[in-house]
């Protein structure tokens, strides 16, 4: 008999996977203006690169199934509707503590796994938090005037409060585009820090809603003066605009992230969001990632998909992958 004791054994709630447990937390540094007016982006070089990566890397079999194993464990599961319910949560969250259906995880030979995190507007918060007590998956809440972040400075960091109160684990910020937009970095830097004080030990995501910041550069720069005022995560999109996720746009912020753990020695994680709903997709991103980070940021502490149909098509893959036939969509409804 083992001489391992229950307390020995971590539970699932020890185990739960948030940046601060692994890497100590970004503390962000000065704002330094002459770095960020230094921070340039070549649009057609990276637009080439991006091209490439689809076709890049063929993953077939067995190793497509890990990886797509790995993607479920590294998903944000979301819902963002305004006709949210206590129900259509609570279902939400069953589906992130039981992802894949068991007979598929063992004929893959797999243990039991969950999503990275259920993510949720304020109000749904509690509820949230009370359907995966015990899980050790934490509650991410979109805060600060989400999507548009157009409300009152005050009200925004109120939301903050109120949602790490609530429960929440960690907050997805939207930043003021018009600062970026008119190159006022100072005003950006300082709401960057504002949001990081109020989420106190809640971790935070920054959201760039890149498709409304113009250039590739603006992205470049957004990047880094959020990353200066203390995120802990950057995070492309709201999933609300006409463009969300890109390539191109992700390796712009993933390079900025490298360029960051390079000069500071702090790991930001990174999070695609809007747009990402098949598996091939997914796949392409954690490519991305491997070859511009490292496996390091292959782990849910570092990184996330904000998604709210990817994990469907994923289980279909799986299935496909066990039993050779695709199965019908409402097999793997989402609650």
């Amino acid at each position: 008999m083992s001489d391992t004791t229950a307390a020995d054994t971590p539970t699932r709630s020890q185990a739960a996977q948030l940046p601060q447990v692994h890497e100590p937390r970004n503390p962000g540094t000065d704002l330094d203006l002459d770095r960020i007016a230094g921070v340039q982006a070549n649009t057609s070089a990276i637009e080439r690169r991006a091209a490439t990566l689809p076709g890049r890397r063929s993953v077939k079999k067995e190793y497509q199934a890990a990886w797509l194993l790995r993607a479920i464990t590294l998903i944000d599961l979301t819902t963002l509707s305004g006709d949210d319910t206590a129900g259509r949560v609570r279902r939400l969250c069953a589906k992130a503590a039981n992802p894949v259906r068991q007979d598929i995880l063992e004929a893959l030979g797999m243990g039991p796994i969950t999503t990275g995190a259920v993510c949720v507007y304020h109000d749904m918060v509690e509820t949230a938090v009370d359907a995966l007590k015990g899980t050790g998956i934490p509650v991410a809440a979109v805060s600060t005037g989400f999507p548009a972040g157009l409300s009152p400075l005050h009200l925004r960091i109120a939301e903050i409060e109120e949602s790490v109160k609530a429960g929440a684990k960690e907050i997805d910020i939207v930043i003021s585009r018009r600062h970026v937009l008119t190159q006022n970095w100072q005003a950006l830097y300082d709401e960057m820090r504002a949001f990081r004080a109020a989420c106190g030990e809640a971790h935070v995501k920054a959201i760039l809603a890149t498709g409304e910041l113009g250039t590739l550069r603006n992205v470049a720069r957004a990047s880094w003066v959020c990353m200066m005022g203390g995120a802990d995560f950057i995070k492309t999109s709201t999933g609300k605009e006409s463009v969300n996720a890109t390539l191109p746009v992700s390796l712009v912020m993933i390079r900025a992230i490298r360029a960051y753990h390079q000069a500071t020695g702090y790991r930001i994680g990174y999070k695609p969001a809007g747009g990402i709903s098949k598996a091939k997709d997914a796949i392409t991103y954690l490519t991305l990632i491997k070859d511009e980070l490292g496996d390091r940021w292959l782990r849910p502490d570092l990184f996330r998909f904000g998604a709210s149909s990817l994990l469907g098509d994923i289980e279909r893959q799986l299935e496909h992958h066990v039993t050779g036939r695709y199965s019908a969509a409402h097999r793997h409804a989402m609650g």
